[in-house]
C-alpha cells in the first residue's frame, strides 16, 4: 500500500477518521439525554400567500437548525456546550450528548437557551449551504 501519508507510521489519513470522533468517549457512562432537532426557515408574505419565491417546507430551504435537549434535574451552570462546523457536545454532570449534526453549522454564531420551566436547552444554529437555485441571497 502506497499512501499519501505524512507519516508513514500512521495508521490511518486523517481523511478517514469521521469528523468528531475526538470528542468520542466509550468509557463515559454519562446516559444521552432525549433531544430533538427542526429546521426552521424565515417566510414573508411573498412566500406563504404569493409563492413569489422558490421556497418550499422541505429542510433544503431553512435556514436555522434548532436542537431542544431535553435536561430534566440540570442547572443552567452545569451545562457545557461546544460546537463545531459538524459536531455538537453537551455535557452535565449526569448526561452528555455527541450530536453528529446533519449539516454543517456556523459554530461561531449560534444561540442557546435555558427554558427553566420546561428543563429545555434550545440550540439555534446557522446552516451553512452552498448557494444554489433555491438557497440564494
Amino acid at each position: 500500500f502506497q499512501g499519501k501519508s505524512e507519516n508513514r507510521k500512521a495508521i490511518w489519513n486523517t481523511e478517514e477518521v469521521p469528523e468528531g470522533s475526538e470528542f468520542d468517549d466509550i468509557w463515559d457512562a454519562r446516559e444521552q439525554p432525549e433531544y430533538q432537532i427542526l429546521f426552521k426557515q424565515c417566510v414573508g408574505t411573498e412566500d406563504v400567500f404569493f409563492g413569489m419565491s422558490r421556497k418550499d417546507p422541505s429542510t433544503a430551504c431553512c435556514e436555522d437548525m434548532v436542537i431542544k435537549i431535553k435536561l430534566p434535574e440540570t442547572r443552567y451552570s452545569d451545562i457545557t456546550l461546544d460546537i463545531q462546523d459538524k459536531v455538537l457536545d453537551l455535557r452535565t454532570p449526569k448526561k452528555k450528548l455527541l450530536l453528529h449534526l446533519p449539516y454543517c453549522v456556523d459554530s461561531k454564531n449560534g444561540k442557546a437557551r435555558f427554558l427553566t420551566e420546561e428543563e429545555t436547552l434550545e440550540v439555534t444554529l446557522r446552516v451553512l449551504r452552498p448557494f444554489d437555485f433555491i438557497n440564494f441571497v
